[in-house]
């Protein structure tokens, strides 16, 4: 009975392979991979598989995801009807720019007797540039023009002070100033028109991004040079939408990675090649050195984004005297960060004597940020004290203060 139970079975499995390999090709798939990826977001992958076989299969797709996500536990499980097709997706989230590698697409098939199994390699080594977040610059693309401004987080800012001088009159689309139709033109064309009036113009916004070591601390997986380098993304695209030219640079011991400021086409693309680059140096960031260059480099009054970070009021006496310097002569906006960890296990109960005296600690650096908020702000310095996840929306905020309020 053992010897029949055991010839029943290798005959099973001889015809289970010859089902699975008498096909050349039986199954097709292929990685659909987006052109680029965007740091900290979420990027979907697309997965496309045709069943070539002429019987139902069972599938295990295993794609070999690079290594920066040190995942090998992928695995997808699904059935396939004769000549059917199926797309699986799912998604990626990049915390660190760079190259990415993918490996082989691997697919496993067996048939309805699932006593073998056929291994299918696809689309080996397939890289794709992580960038910073480009998604996120899409999102915030018309933030310039719309009066929706609460969908976004952001606050619908009274100008004061300004004169606006007319420019044309145009057609109304969605998002213009009712107050500004223009009856006479309309009653002429037969469509809406509105008058459009020119803001001041042209003026240099400038992000300057601290790549010392104090950046490189990770809040949510992205270190806060990403952060600081996704908002200098969209910020940029912004001030250029606003007619405002858009420069960046970085610095630590020596002042890099330099883009003037202008409103040029490819100004946006040169903003974005130069930040996938930007990385931080771990070293001591030289305040002097920066100011030396500001001051040899950049003519005109320009604002000024300075995304750093202060712990303690120590560390902002050593650099006050450079940051009043460089805000005698343009409008300067220090950008640091909260704690929001520290923050979090300050506001928990405790306890314990331990957990009471680790509770006082976490209080202490939550109010020495506050401190240096009051004192940068008694030189008259403009500040923005920010969690991380916050700061596009923040320093969005804050351009669009200074350009209400006429401050530049």
């Amino acid at each position: 009975m053992a010897r029949l139970l055991f010839l029943i079975l290798m005959v099973g499995l001889l015809f289970d392979v010859l089902l699975l390999f008498r096909n050349k090709t039986g199954v097709t798939a292929n990685r659909v991979l987006p052109e680029k990826l965007s740091n900290g977001d979420d990027n979907k992958v697309e997965i496309t598989i045709v069943n070539r076989y002429q019987f139902k299969t069972t599938l295990k797709i295993i794609d070999e995801l690079p290594i920066q996500w040190q995942l090998r536990d992928f695995m997808i499980e699904s059935t396939l009807a004769p000549s059917e097709e199926k797309r699986f997706t799912y998604h990626v989230r990049p915390t660190e720019r760079g190259e990415y590698h993918f490996g082989n697409l691997i697919v496993f098939t067996a048939s309805i007797l699932g006593l073998a199994s056929r291994k299918h390699l696809f689309d080996a080594n397939a890289m794709i540039p992580n960038y910073p977040s480009f998604l996120q610059l899409k999102k915030y693309d018309f933030i310039a023009f719309t009066n929706k401004l609460k969908l976004f987080g952001l606050k619908k800012i009274r100008r004061i002070g300004h004169t606006l001088e007319f420019e044309q009159i145009k057609d109304y689309v969605s998002g213009d100033d009712v107050r500004n139709i223009n009856w006479n033109a309309t009653a002429k064309r037969g469509a809406l028109m509105v008058n459009q009036f020119q803001d001041e113009k042209s003026q240099p916004v400038y992000s300057i991004i601290d790549k010392g070591r104090v950046m490189k601390m990770p809040f949510s997986g992205l270190s806060l040079l990403d952060y600081a380098i996704n908002a200098t993304l969209v910020i940029s695209n912004i001030a250029i939408k606003k007619k405002d030219k858009a420069g960046m640079f970085s610095f630590s011991r020596k002042v890099e990675d330099r883009v003037l400021a202008q409103r040029s086409k490819a100004q946006m693309n040169l903003i974005l090649e130069t930040l996938y680059n930007v990385q931080t140096d771990f070293s001591e960031s030289d305040f002097a050195r920066l100011y030396i260059d500001i001051k040899r480099m950049v003519k005109q009054r320009s604002l000024m984004l300075l995304y750093t970070n202060f712990e303690t009021m120590d560390a902002l006496h050593r650099q006050l005297p450079y940051l009043q310097a460089i805000n005698k002569t343009h409008l300067l906006v220090v950008i640091f960060f909260e704690n929001t960890e520290l923050k979090e296990f300050s506001e928990k109960k405790a306890v314990t004597t331990h957990q009471i005296f680790e509770k006082t600690i976490a209080e202490k650096f939550v109010y020495e940020k506050k401190l240096i908020v009051n004192e940068l702000q008694k030189y008259g310095i403009q500040t923005i004290l920010t969690a991380p996840e916050n700061l596009t929306v923040n320093t969005i905020n804050k351009y669009l203060e200074i350009k209400a309020r006429g401050l530049l």
